[in-house]
């Protein structure tokens, strides 16, 4: 049996696990090490244990009749002020990629706080389920419990980690979201399965039929491709805007206007599921604040971006007038925002905000590997630079090779004019 073990011959009960577990995953009790619910094996107790009395013990690998009982592909479903993130809608549609290719099913695991309206009543939840099943997902596994009102990742690990056991999913997809990157590891961790962060590519191996999880690695120097043959679920998480929603049917609002009859079969489709008891948290909010830093780039429909090849950050009022004409939004590659010229939340790439608009202009940007991860999911792009050979010439539907200031002050007097 895997887990953590203590050794009772060992442990002098020093406490020094106790302090060192940040989840209070053991306790002493009697002078005695004993693990609780909350230990996520992180192992920061095994390495504070002075006489080594804790260890980890790692689970034998499932034999295929084992792995052969896990199907489907799920998408864990965020909101943020009660509205599903686009995130959920990209990750769905790639779902059901991965769904066609293995033979199996969507399902959309959605999670909120209790209200009293009945499913299918016209509450807040049925809009969710909607929109989940009109943008490709087969199902939708909803909870609706108080401890799942706030983005609190504790009892949201502990209930989709028991669903999962339950249910058995081949695959879990989230969005690299600042909270499905808390989520996530802790899933993996009480379900003992691998995970994948920010990946990139999502394609089933039509040979072995696992899951290719790929991802830039070593800095963004190379892409690393990544499986996991030996346990379920297979994990992943993929940052918004790497892939596009299915094309009319795959954005928040396309289940706005839907007759009353569609709906109603649509929410057929939905199951609720409860959040075990003693599903606690640790975490108490004090106070919640907005940032009001302006609009995402990662939710504008045009981008200009900026690279190193604009030579001046004079420049950058060029580049802000185009982006105004354009009716979209400024985004750079990483050298301008490490000199300073502009914020981090206007970095484009991996290490930065992965983009999915419908028109990129990309000016004096050279195309390193991990700035063209974060532009996967743009329908068109345009990139404009005096090196031929420049990466991003590769990978654009229209390359321009040009001085990327003239051509910036062209478009611009043209569109102004």
């Amino acid at each position: 049996m895997s887990g953590l073990v203590v050794d009772a011959a060992r442990c002098v009960g020093c406490r020094r696990c106790e302090k060192a577990c940040a989840t209070a995953g053991i306790v002493v009790e009697g002078r005695l090490a004993r693990v609780t619910e909350g230990c996520v094996l992180c192992g920061a107790c095994v390495e504070a244990c002075p006489v080594g009395a804790l260890h980890i013990e790692k689970g034998a690998a499932a034999d295929a009749a084992d792995l052969a009982a896990w199907q489907g592909v799920w998408v864990f479903c965020e909101q943020d002020a009660g509205a599903v993130l686009p995130v959920v809608f990209e990750l769905v549609a790639k779902a059901r990629e991965l769904a066609a290719a293995r033979g199996c099913a969507v399902t959309a695991v959605l999670g909120t706080g209790a209200d009293d309206v009945a499913l299918g009543a016209g509450g807040p939840a049925d809009a969710a389920c909607a929109r989940l099943l009109a943008g490709g997902a087969d199902a939708v596994l909803l909870c609706r419990d108080e401890r799942l009102a706030q983005r609190d990742a504790e009892p949201y690990a502990a209930w989709l980690a028991e669903l999962a056991r339950e249910r058995k999913p081949e695959i879990i997809l989230c969005g690299a979201t600042p909270f499905g990157r808390e989520l996530a590891p802790g899933v993996a961790v009480r379900l003992q399965t691998g995970l994948t962060a920010d990946c990139t590519v999502l394609e089933i191996d039509p040979a072995t039929g696992l899951l290719q999880q790929t991802r830039p690695a070593f800095g963004g120097n190379l892409m690393a491709t990544i499986a996991c043959p030996a346990h379920r679920p297979q994990m992943a998480t993929v940052r918004p805007g790497v892939f596009a929603g299915l094309v009319g049917a795959g954005g928040a609002g396309d289940a706005d206007g839907l007759a009353a009859p569609v709906v109603e079969d649509l929410l057929a489709r939905v199951s609720e599921v409860a959040l075990d008891p003693r599903a606690t948290s640790h975490v108490r909010v004090l106070e919640r604040r907005l940032l009001a830093e302006g609009a995402s780039i990662a939710e504008a429909p045009v981008l200009v971006v900026a690279g190193r090849g604009i030579g001046s950050k004079k420049n950058l009022a060029l580049v802000r007038r185009l982006a105004e004409l354009l009716g979209g939004e400024v985004g750079c590659t990483r050298p301008l925002v490490e000199m300073g010229w502009l914020a981090y939340r206007h970095q484009v790439g991996q290490t930065g905000v992965s983009v999915a608009p419908k028109l990129l202009v990309a000016l004096g940007v050279s195309g390193a590997i991990q700035h063209l991860a974060g532009i996967g999911g743009a329908q068109t792009v345009i990139a404009v630079n005096e090196d031929p050979e420049a990466p991003i010439m590769a990978a654009a539907t229209y390359a321009v090779q040009a001085d990327c200031v003239a051509f910036a002050q062209e478009l611009t007097t043209r569109l102004e004019g």
